[in-house]
């Protein structure tokens, strides 16, 4: 909270984000093995930076594009979305907009009206709370089944379901957890809105970062969730993009109109460099994604091991997709996942994320990023297994 009287409640209200804490508070402590943050460390591949450069010296980035995005991108959009997500869409039903997080705010925004519930399975993604609560809406968390590899579950939101609440948001693959809701949980999820007359809202970032017998599924591809599901996409992780800050969402048109009414005064348009860079990356080779896929998977590998190691410390959950990880702590003063994190930074050197900053039901877990170096995992590891003494 704040003394300043002016400030407005909804924002005073909300909490400083432990995410960007733990940031800031590791860039005080020297050498630190970084697990904290979302945020690929590879590069954004050379054919993409080359599509920028070229629009660059073409003299095509000085202006604003239209506020729905370029033509081109939106066209290319549309066939990946019909070849990857089995969405068909139509360049009018697409918005580009300032990485998916701009996208879910106007989605939040165009839905939501004061006192409306929007359930969200929990533990899930800190902005996703803080976009509703902006909106005046009332977060309902509704606990994901933890034992069962943090799935959904149905019944229970189905029993959290009131005449207040407006809509369901998630995110798939999950994070914090990794979880990769099936098409099965997604069938029984999006029979739930239509029974209810529910928005669903989608937060599909990891998209084609999954693994093992896990699959990718969109809700919007299912007979009758056409006209009720905003999807939300991003070039962030899919092509090492984090800076470019460029995403986008489909819907009916219906939703589009009002959607845009929201897109306007938060971005007039995603950046136009950044546009032509993620025309680029539809356009060009593909091989870059099935690189930043199968590093993650051998890092996700490598941190299980460690994890395995540390029986007495961590119980967790093998990641069927992102590049995240969810673990529990078990040692003494893990219910208190912010200060156990902050212990970790000042006296091991490691960088982690507290599970409450995904929710109560993120408490007593760490969030881990493997979106890193092998050898970082492996520095940060061994720097865990002698401050427990393992």
């Amino acid at each position: 909270m704040t003394s300043n009287p002016l400030v407005s409640n909804r924002v005073a209200g909300l909490a400083q984000s432990a995410i960007h804490e733990m940031t800031r508070l590791s860039q005080e402590v020297e050498d630190v093995a970084f697990l904290s943050w979302a945020k690929p460390t590879s590069d954004t591949p050379a054919h993409i930076k080359q599509g920028a450069i070229r629009a660059i010296e073409d003299g095509m980035v000085g202006g604003y594009t239209p506020t729905s995005g370029l033509l081109a991108l939106k066209e290319e959009i549309v066939k990946k979305l019909k070849r990857d997500n089995k969405i068909d869409a139509d360049a009018s039903q697409i918005v580009v907009t300032v990485g998916a997080i701009e996208a879910l705010a106007a989605a939040v925004m165009a839905v939501v009206d004061p006192g409306d519930e929007v359930i969200l399975p929990s533990p899930t993604y800190s902005t996703h709370i803080r976009q509703v609560l902006l909106a005046s809406g009332r977060p309902v968390l509704v606990p994901c089944i933890e034992k069962d590899e943090f799935c959904l579950d149905i019944e229970a939101i189905a029993d959290a379901i009131t005449s207040r609440t407006k809509a369901i948001l998630y995110c798939s693959p999950s994070n914090p957890t990794g979880t990769v809701f099936s098409e099965d949980q997604l069938r029984l999820l999006g029979d739930l809105a239509q029974e209810h007359d529910l928005v669903v809202i989608t937060d599909e970032a990891y998209e084609y970062f999954v693994f093992d017998d896990c699959q990718h599924f969109s809700i919007a591809s299912l007979p009758g969730m056409e006209d009720r599901t905003i999807s939300c996409f991003t070039f962030t992780k899919t092509y090492a993009m984090t800076g470019w800050r460029v995403g986008y969402l489909h819907a009916e048109t219906e939703w589009i109109s009002q959607i845009t009414k929201a897109h306007i005064p938060f971005a007039i348009c995603a950046p136009t460099v950044s546009q032509y860079a993620a025309l680029a990356a539809l356009t060009g080779p593909q091989d870059c994604v099935v690189d930043f896929r199968n590093h993650y998977r051998a890092a996700r590998n490598l941190m299980c091991e460690r994890l395995a190691v540390m029986p007495e410390i961590f119980s967790f959950q093998k990641p069927g997709g992102s590049y995240l990880m969810f673990p529990r702590i078990l040692v003494k003063g893990g219910r208190d996942s912010l200060s156990f994190c902050k212990r970790l930074l000042r006296e091991a050197r490691v960088s982690t994320t507290p599970g409450v900053a995904f929710g109560p039901t993120g408490e007593g877990h760490l969030r881990m990023s493997f979106c890193v170096p092998e050898e970082t995992i492996n520095k940060a590891f061994d720097r865990l297994e002698a401050f427990f003494n393992v």
